[in-house]
């Protein structure tokens, strides 16, 4: 919203410095974004005074002007014909640029040099005539800025409202806060009706269809109008706050609509079908040709400005060009109306239009303010454009406005805005601003509420407004009182808190998708039919169709982002997501929550430098990336199991782990399969995890037991074997730890595997896996022998459990 502080002044007398009036207004809930000198550009435009005057030698409509221009007297050439000796006329040097976008600069003019400009007021646009100079106060002195001399002090200040503030969309709103802010009282405009004749509901009538999306519409009716340009101080009103000035009647409704804030429009009386108004929904598939030349397919809902035969205007967005204005119009029919704010809102978005009138009309206008405006524009038509005022007013009006009142506690407000006001300083406040206030007794005010007020509904509006009209910066700054006792970290923050950490330690970056995902992408997953991720629950106004159902894994969000980042030549990729997956249980119930993790790693298992050569990642990677992550989490009992192959959907069957917690699933590890990879349009291999957050938050955590760092030293001790196929590593593993279990020597401190191996010479059908398993005592140095009786137990143990054999 443009402010003119000129303008301004009209409604009240400002009297404080601009930069100090930005500051207050923006303090008081009206942030002031920009201030800007309206005539900054005069600020190289002095007041010249032609010293002498001599004939061009090369043209016969030139003069040679001498001005002195203060310190010092430049050679202008000059065409005026009203340019004459002794005269003072604006003078534009080297550098100015004229509001035409015309750059002045030192020139040749018929090969004589010229150093400036002598101005009319047109080209200055301080007036409307360009047929001379512009003749100055000869009592002004030579080389005074013309700001200075004229004493053109606008400033154009831009403010930023916020949608539920449509009372200040106007100088009288502006104005009214300002008058409440330096303690001046408001002026409104006179209005005075001319002079009417004949009777208004003889020729003409309002019919109002759909009364909840029009609640009011009045209208006056003048004749004998004369449509011409509209006087100077019009215009420069208009330009001041950057609208284009049209003729006189647009015009006025145009300053009408920037001075109250009540949109209005005019329509040519002898254009309008059976002279009356007919305010109706559009019909099915019905087109309108605007103001700007384009037709329009109309929607269903939308509301329209109808005579007794077609549409003339879309209600509260624009005209029609069969009923607009034009310069043979003598009889004007005025409309100012009332819309439903929903219902222009959903108009101007479905036809891509936002102008100033559909700006007011979708935050709501005054409905007390409609029969005001329209007396208002009546009577600046009637003195600009000449013509007879019809006598009457038609004013529709089926759903009045109800009387909003609302009762304040003076203890309540003063408690939650940590003042101590008492209650003629509350009074006060509201009564700047025009709300009626009674005092029901010492501690409750009831306030009623203007109409032009759309935006205050209950109490804690009204303790806004004596916030702000009383002062925000006068509200002392208080410690809140907190208790000095505090709680532990609930165990699933800390766990979700320590995820985040520990991945994104790993080199992992956390990626956020929508909870929503399409309907086809449990199809794209490849999920059977009776998977219980498939009871999908359906968003009842998704954003797009992308975006339809509440997300039951939270794999397609990161398949998505690998696509994405692959389309861009990112192709080393670590990502993670830790949300909530959604299992519907029917439309009308609320879904099970799951907190879930899941992870991503596809590309290069380290970034390519010149000491080593690129080596893909791998499924022993990520699951590294997982046993650590889990290990950091203090999770105990852990295992893996391979995945059935019925069982791996949307990964490759044996490249595929079960992650088993104390015995309950927990989610799964494996390689994507190819089938889903180019679903999403994933043209490399792609390595994922998923894990049961919930499952997780709901175990109990591992003891933490302190061990002496070891006085002894370990020995260690490889065993190969020769196995079936089918036989886990894991198996021999925890097979060993229970063997140990039953020795009275509890030396083994550790056992990993080293290598795994099938082909020539193992018989197929079997594999080799090496282990390798070291043993510390607490109490002494073990000696070999003592080692080599314990090693034998038990790799004969081993070897009798699986069937094994030792290598030949």
């Amino acid at each position: 919203m443009k402010i003119s502080t000129q303008w301004l002044n009209q409604y009240v007398s400002v009297g404080i410095p601009v930069s100090e009036l930005a500051d207050k207004l923006t303090m008081a809930g009206l942030e002031v974004e920009g201030a800007v000198k309206r005539y900054g550009y005069l600020e190289s435009v002095l007041v010249g005074s032609i010293t002498e005057i001599r004939k061009h030698p090369n043209a016969d409509h030139l003069k040679l002007c001498d001005v002195n221009i203060g310190d010092r007297s430049i050679l202008v050439v000059c065409g005026a014909p009203n340019a004459r000796k002794g005269m003072k006329a604006p003078c534009a040097l080297p550098g100015t640029f004229l509001p035409a976008g015309r750059a002045i600069q030192k020139t040749t003019i018929r090969d004589i040099p010229s150093e400036g400009m002598l101005c009319s007021e047109a080209e200055l646009s301080l007036g409307p005539d360009a047929s001379g100079l512009m003749v100055l106060d000869p009592q002004l002195a030579e080389g005074l800025p013309l700001i200075e001399a004229l004493h053109l002090t606008d400033t154009i200040l831009e403010i930023g409202l916020t949608p539920n503030r449509p009372d200040c969309l106007s100088f009288i709103g502006i104005a009214r806060e300002v008058s409440a802010i330096v303690h001046q009282p408001l002026k409104f405009p006179e209005i005075k009706m001319p002079q009417a004749s004949g009777r208004i509901d003889e020729l003409t009538s309002v019919t109002i269809q759909n009364p909840d999306l029009c609640p009011r519409y009045a209208a006056r009716l003048i004749t004998g109008v004369t449509v011409a340009p509209s006087p100077f101080w019009l215009q420069d009103r208009l330009l001041s706050v950057d609208l284009k000035p049209i003729n006189n009647i647009v015009d006025v409704t145009n300053f009408v609509m920037m001075e109250m804030g009540q949109p209005l429009h005019a329509f040519d009386f002898d254009q309008l079908a059976e002279n009356r108004i007919v305010v109706r929904t559009a019909g099915h598939n019905e087109t309108f040709t605007t103001l700007d030349g384009k037709e329009r397919r109309m929607a269903d809902e939308t509301l329209m400005i109808c005579d007794g035969q077609r549409p003339v205007a879309v209600a509260g967005v624009m005209g029609g060009q069969n009923s607009e204005i034009q310069k043979i119009t003598t009889r004007v029919l005025l409309e100012s109306a009332c819309f439903n704010p929903v219902s222009i809102r959903k108009t101007a978005k479905h036809l891509g239009l936002n102008t100033d009138a559909s700006h007011r009309f979708e935050r709501g206008v005054d409905p007390a303010g409609t029969v005001i405006a329209l007396n208002r524009a009546a009577q600046l038509i009637v003195e600009l454009a000449g013509g007879v005022l019809v006598d009457g007013i038609i004013d529709a009006h089926p759903v009045p406005t109800p009387v909003r009142r609302i009762d304040l506690s003076i203890t309540d407000t003063n408690r939650r805005l940590g003042t101590m006001l008492d209650q003629p300083e509350i009074i006060r406040c509201l009564e700047s601003v025009e709300f009626q206030v009674t005092a029901r007794d010492s501690e409750i005010l009831t306030a009623t509420v203007p109409s032009f007020r759309v935006d205050v509904s209950r109490p804690e509006d009204l303790m806004e407004e004596v916030a702000r009209l009383w002062g925000y910066n006068n509200i002392q700054t208080t410690i809140p009182k907190i208790s000095p006792a505090t709680r532990p970290i609930s165990r699933a923050i800390e766990i979700k808190d320590k995820i985040r950490d520990r991945m994104a330690g790993y080199g992992f970056s956390e990626s956020i998708s929508y909870s929503f995902i399409s309907k086809n992408a449990c199809d794209l997953l490849n999920l059977p039919e009776n998977d219980e991720r498939r009871k999908l629950l359906h968003v009842l106004n998704p954003i797009s169709e992308d975006h339809a159902v509440m997300r039951t894994s939270l794999l397609p969000g990161l398949l998505t982002a690998m696509h994405y980042n692959l389309s861009r030549q990112s192709r080393n990729l670590k990502i993670f997501e830790l949300g909530k997956i959604f299992i519907g249980r029917g439309q009308d119930q609320q879904p099970e929550e799951i907190e879930t993790l899941a992870g991503l790693w596809t590309g290069m298992r380290f970034d390519q430098t010149w000491h080593g050569k690129p080596i893909s990642c791998d499924f022993y990677d990520i699951k590294g990336i997982l046993e650590n992550l889990l290990a950091s989490l203090e999770i105990t009992g852990l295992s893996y199991s391979p995945m059935p192959a019925p069982s791996c959907h949307y990964t490759r069957p044996g490249h595929t782990a079960q992650i088993i917690c104390n015995g309950v699933p927990a989610g799964l590890i494996g390689e994507t399969a190819p089938a889903v990879l180019a679903s999403f349009d994933a043209k490399q291999p792609a390595f994922i995890f998923e894990l049961n957050v919930s499952t997780l938050i709901s175990l109990p955590s591992g003891a933490k037991m302190f061990a002496p760092i070891p006085k002894f030293p370990s020995t260690g001790r490889d065993i190969t074997l020769i196995v079936d196929n089918h036989i886990q590593a894991s198996d021999i593993i925890n097979k060993a730890k229970s063997l140990q279990e039953n020795l009275p020597e509890k030396w083994m401190e550790h056992i990993s595997i080293l290598d795994v191996y099938s082909g020539q010479p193992i018989p197929p059908g079997k594999k080799s896996i090496s282990l390798r398993i070291t043993y510390r005592s607490f109490t002494e140095t073990l000696a070999d022998q003592m080692v080599n009786r314990i090693h034998h137990q038990l790799t004969g143990g081993i070897i009798q459990e699986f069937n094994a054999a030792l290598p030949a």
